[in-house]
């Protein structure tokens, strides 16, 4: 990283309150390093060397055309000399004859991703794109964009590539599927769950590409298509709002944002629905809280790790790691953090900019929403929230258990996936029950099969084995949680609960009895048996296996349950340095599990015997 970048990364730091020049530095600082790049071939950059599901010249143009996320916003208002370039690689990557060509397209092909980079900036930036390409050029790339049109899409976003697509050729003047548009976004439609949140195409996945999918679209296409499309637009600008009252609760006053779900590596994009909703100017909340949203998340990613030391964006999220990247994750894909720069094309007369950013503003610090497969609690201080998933979980993706369906997430402590599950250190077990047959190679929860999020609790149904049925019920606490346990197995079984995992330098261990606590500089990580475990433990699992922090210690307990009925009931807890965690007292009374703490009073009542028909 050179010297005049770092210099625009440090003045950031101890800025509360991004202004406009504040987020252009920014931006430009993190799109400097990749200057050097662009001498080589036309239409493409090598920024690694690490492979993907698609080929190696894919990965090449993706990394060429995922800073127009960015760049296309910054030059609505500034000219930058990178325009000049991105003139020149379009010409030849959309040439059939050049060979620089970016090739056909094949049904769900990455490049389809790419193109909605290239057409929202199209759609910015008619006159600074589209008008100064040569005839020839705007006919090329008219035909090569179109070639959308004749391909399948996976049922998800992508519906959303193509009605960009569309709609950029369109305000271009040019031919466009006006059918193909509205049937796209009718299969956006079908994916609304309620209160303002849509799954990615299934219901068991709901997750950020909410935000900077689904809402960041629907946001663009509000502001182009506002006369056109009234009613529409009137619908997406109310779910925006609606969303805009419950995704608030994704962030902690420090700027952190839950770590949940795939596609993490794109880091700072987790808020980009907030620049887009400045773009298509709805005041979802008050723009200063929207401005407070910003500013402190830009300046949380700005103190990470987050860069290579040529200073590019790493694959990874506090630090470079490719141990929980998704097989679609290439060198330049971090990239698509640049949605939030969408800001940069909003006017200097704007009210966002002259607001002052205000603190996190949350209403209730534990709130259930059932239509986001979630339960979230603050802790006093809002520099602390935890999500409680339910429903949750991905298929043909890497480590989906370990993103989608551990028992909480968390902005203090994140989470950590598995290296193998070839022990118990390898893969990393933190915030999820894990079983084995042999003590050594593990199961833990994948999909539920039925769940339920309540007002005080979350409820899980599963099975490891097809013989081994496991009832969960996590009780959310102040600071902490119930983990109850309810295993019914035709075999036996070594069990192992996991905390949270913090940083191992500088941290504290301690196991008493059945309790270990591991005190690190940026928390308490404490885990406590009830009923079932046999003993405590902390491990140092595999390095770079947590997204936080590249080596970890992890509290846990374990013990054994033998074939029939069991059951385990652990508390775990995980603060902030100067907090205290209140100690709960349980009580259990035949099959009521009585448990109170600071006044507050909840029974879970144990199943008689299981019912597959429950």
């Amino acid at each position: 990283m050179n010297e005049r970048t770092r210099a625009r990364q440090t003045s950031l730091r101890f800025n509360d309150c991004l202004s406009k020049e504040d987020i252009e530095e920014m931006f430009l600082g993190l799109l400097e390093p990749l200057s050097v790049f662009y001498e080589k071939r036309p239409g493409r950059l090598k920024l690694g060397t690490h492979g993907t599901v698609y080929t190696e010249d894919r990965r090449q143009i993706e990394a060429y055309l995922r800073p127009l996320w960015g760049l296309g916003p910054f030059i609505t208002n500034k000219p930058h000399p990178l325009t000049d370039i991105y003139l020149e690689g379009i010409t030849k990557g959309v040439d059939p004859r050049s060979p620089d060509y970016w090739g056909e397209i094949d049904s769900s092909d990455q490049l389809i991703v790419e193109m909605a980079s290239l057409s929202t900036s199209l759609l910015l930036n008619k006159e600074n794109i589209w008008d100064r390409l040569e005839p020839q050029a705007q006919k090329n790339l008219h035909h090569w964009l179109m070639q959308v049109n004749e391909s399948s899409l996976p049922r998800n976003n992508w519906h959303f590539f193509r009605v960009l697509i569309n709609l950029a050729m369109k305000n271009c003047g040019r031919s466009y599927s006006k059918s193909l548009l509205e049937k796209d976004l009718e299969t956006i439609e079908s994916f609304y769950q309620g209160e303002g949140w849509y799954c990615d195409g299934v219901e068991t996945q709901v997750d950020y590409y909410v935000s900077f999918a689904i809402h960041y679209y629907s946001l663009i296409y509000c502001r182009f298509m506002e006369k056109e499309d009234p009613a529409r637009v009137k619908r997406m600008k109310q779910r925006a709002c609606l969303f805009a009252q419950t995704f608030k609760y994704w962030f902690d006053e420090e700027g952190r944002g839950l770590p949940f779900g795939r596609s993490l590596t794109y880091r700072f994009a987790q808020v980009s629905f907030f620049s887009a909703l400045v773009f298509a100017n709805v005041e979802a909340l008050p723009w200063g809280e929207i401005k407070g949203l910003i500013s402190r998340h830009l300046k949380y990613w700005n103190q990470q790790e987050m860069l290579t030391t040529d200073g590019l964006l790493s694959v990874g999220y506090h630090y470079q790691n490719m141990v929980f990247a998704e097989g679609y994750n290439g060198p330049g894909s971090p990239y698509w953090a640049f949605k939030t720069f969408l800001l940069l094309a909003v006017p200097d007369d704007h009210p966002y900019w002259q607001a002052e950013a205000l603190g996190l503003k949350i209403e209730v610090r534990k709130k259930a929403v059932p239509s986001s497969k979630n339960m979230y609690q603050y802790d006093q201080t809002l520099k602390h929230v935890q999500a409680f998933p339910a429903g949750q979980f991905i298929q043909n993706q890497n480590h989906g258990s370990a993103k989608y369906s551990k028992f909480v997430y968390s902005t203090l402590f994140g989470f950590s996936v598995p290296k193998s599950n070839g022990s118990y250190g390898e893969g990393a077990y933190d915030s999820c029950l894990a079983l084995s047959e042999d003590g050594r190679h593990f199961r833990t929860k994948e999909l539920d099969e039925m769940f339920s999020i309540e007002l005080d609790r979350v409820v899980h149904l599963w099975r490891p084995w097809s013989d081994v049925t496991i009832k969960s019920t996590i009780v959310p606490l102040e600071n902490g949680h119930l983990r109850i346990h309810e295993i019914w197995s035709e075999r036996l079984l070594y069990v192992y609960e996991g905390g949270f995992s913090v940083p191992m330098e500088n941290t504290n261990r301690c196991i008493a009895g059945k309790c270990a606590t591991a005190r690190s500089i940026i928390g308490t990580s404490r885990i406590k048996n009830i009923i079932g475990y046999k003993k405590a433990g902390i491990i140092r699992p595999e390095p770079n296996t947590s997204l936080y922090f590249p080596v970890t210690l992890l509290p846990y307990l374990t013990g054994v349950a033998e074939s029939g009925k069991q059951v385990f009931i652990s508390v775990i807890s995980g603060v902030l340095p100067d907090q205290v965690f209140e100690e709960p007292a349980v009580e259990i009374i035949g099959r009521n599990i009585e448990i109170g703490q600071l006044g507050q009073r909840i029974n879970v009542k144990l199943e008689e015997k299981y019912n597959d028909g429950q």
